[in-house]
C-alpha cells in the first residue's frame, strides 16, 4: 500500500485525495483551512491543519516516511514553491507538484520537485484531441511524442485479424486493447479478429497514429 501526504486541498486536491482512496492508498492530507480539511476526512487515515511553508509545522508530519508528497496548492505559487523545496530539504523521496504555466514548472523542477503535473495544459490537450475528431475516444500523452489513442475501429479492420493487419511491422503501431460493450480485452493474439462497432486503443508515435487514422 502506498502512502501519500498531499499538500493543498482545493479541487484539485481534493480530487486527487478521493482517488487515491479509491486505490487504497494511505493517505494524510494537509491544508491551512480548517473547512477543506474536514471535506476529505472520510478519505484520508489522517489530516492536520497548518501552513505547509512553516518548516516546524512541516517537519512534524515525518515527510520522509512517504513514499509520495504531492504539492497541490494552486492559489499561491509562492507557497506551492517554498513547500516544494521544504518537502525536498526534509528528506522527501518524490515530490509531485502542480503548475499551472510553463515558467512555474521550470521554477519547481529546479527548486526540487522531481515531477510537475500541468492539468490545465494537459486537459486542453486532451479536449482539443477529443473534440476535432469524431472516432477518438480517449488520449494520453505518454511524453516524447508518443500516445495512447483510443479509437473507433476502422472499417477497414473489420473481419481481418491482427497479424493480417501487420500495424505494428508497417507503422510502428501497437495494439494494447480492444473495448466491446465497455468491457476491455487486453489479451490481444495474433489471431485476435476486429469486430464493427468496437474500440482500439493504439500506441505508438503521436504523429503516426494521428496519420493512419485520419485524426
Amino acid at each position: 500500500m502506498k502512502s501519500i501526504l498531499v499538500v493543498g486541498l482545493g479541487h484539485f486536491g481534493r480530487h486527487i485525495v478521493r482517488k487515491l482512496y479509491e486505490l487504497q492508498c494511505q493517505v494524510m492530507a494537509v491544508d491551512v483551512e480548517e473547512e477543506r480539511v474536514n471535506s476529505v476526512l472520510p478519505y484520508v487515515d489522517n489530516a492536520q491543519i497548518g501552513d505547509s511553508t512553516n518548516l516546524d509545522f512541516l517537519s512534524g508530519l515525518g515527510v520522509a516516511s512517504f513514499d509520495t508528497c504531492i504539492v497541490t496548492i494552486g492559489d499561491d505559487f509562492q507557497d506551492s514553491l517554498e513547500t516544494t523545496s521544504l518537502l525536498k530539504d526534509l528528506g522527501a523521496k518524490h515530490v509531485v507538484a502542480r503548475a499551472s504555466s510553463d515558467i512555474q514548472e521550470k521554477f519547481l523542477l529546479r527548486n526540487g520537485a522531481d515531477e510537475v503535473v500541468y492539468p490545465e495544459k494537459q486537459l486542453a490537450a486532451w479536449t482539443c484531441i477529443r473534440c476535432t475528431s469524431e472516432h477518438v475516444f480517449d488520449y494520453i500523452d505518454l511524453g516524447g511524442n508518443h500516445s495512447i489513442f483510443e479509437v473507433s475501429v476502422p472499417k477497414a479492420w473489420v473481419g481481418k485479424s491482427v497479424l493480417e493487419l501487420n500495424v505494428r511491422q508497417q507503422y510502428g503501431l501497437n495494439i494494447l486493447g480492444i473495448r466491446s460493450n465497455g468491457s476491455l480485452n487486453t489479451k490481444i493474439a495474433p489471431d485476435t479478429t476486429f469486430e464493427d462497432n468496437t474500440t482500439v486503443l493504439v500506441l505508438g508515435h503521436q504523429k503516426m497514429i494521428q496519420k493512419y487514422f485520419k485524426i
